[in-house]
């Protein structure tokens, strides 16, 4: 069975929001295209918000996305910065509401160790791999870890989605494949 979907992943921002878009075809995922919403221009935090929205609608408008991956706002010590992230963050959900694109909320420890095998990796950590494994050529790349990161969240919906076309089992980590698999596990002859 080739699937084919277009997943739109977000990196919200209040400053600076991420976008990537990532086509699956089968069991290949490529980069369609990555870059950020610049919102340092807007004084007024309501007229960022705005333009979110119309900036997330005219990218599902361009691309239209089948779901959406999104970074769950990082729970830091600052609240008021929390809550406004929660705020771009809730805006662009809500621009995928709107156009009925189903949402997958993914936390930005979840998105860091399904790219790079580990929670804490660094954004060019993060950046690198997607540049091997989706085959990017450093000029494709942004200048900003936000497109990137972006990018990631869609590489990571991807990764749970379990490899389309295959009915193969999915596992948590080695442990988990080897307590699955005990029967099939090599032993040595005697």
């Amino acid at each position: 069975m080739n699937t084919e979907k277009i997943i739109l992943g977000i990196d919200p921002g209040t400053n600076i929001m991420g976008y990537g878009v990532l086509q699956v075809a089968g069991q290949k995922a490529q980069m369609v295209t990555m870059g950020v919403i610049d919102l340092r221009k807007f004084p007024d935090a309501y007229l960022k918000l705005g333009h979110i929205f119309e900036r997330v609608t005219g990218i599902i408008d361009s691309f239209l996305p089948d779901e959406l991956a999104i970074e769950a706002p990082f729970f830091g010590k600052n609240v008021q910065s929390m809550l406004k992230l929660g705020r771009a963050q809730g805006v662009a959900i809500a621009a995928a509401i709107h156009h009925g694109v189903p949402i997958h909320e993914y936390a930005p420890m979840k998105i860091k160790m399904a790219l790079t095998g580990n929670g804490s990796a660094s954004k060019e950590q993060v950046a690198g791999m997607l540049q091997r494994l989706l085959g990017i050529k450093e000029s494709e790349m942004s200048r900003y870890m936000d497109a990137s990161d972006a990018l990631a969240a869609a590489y990571c919906h991807y990764l749970q989605m379990g490899r389309p076309g295959t009915d193969a089992p999915h596992y948590r980590g080695w442990k988990d494949f080897v307590i699955k698999n005990q029967e099939k596990v090599w032993k040595p002859k005697k």
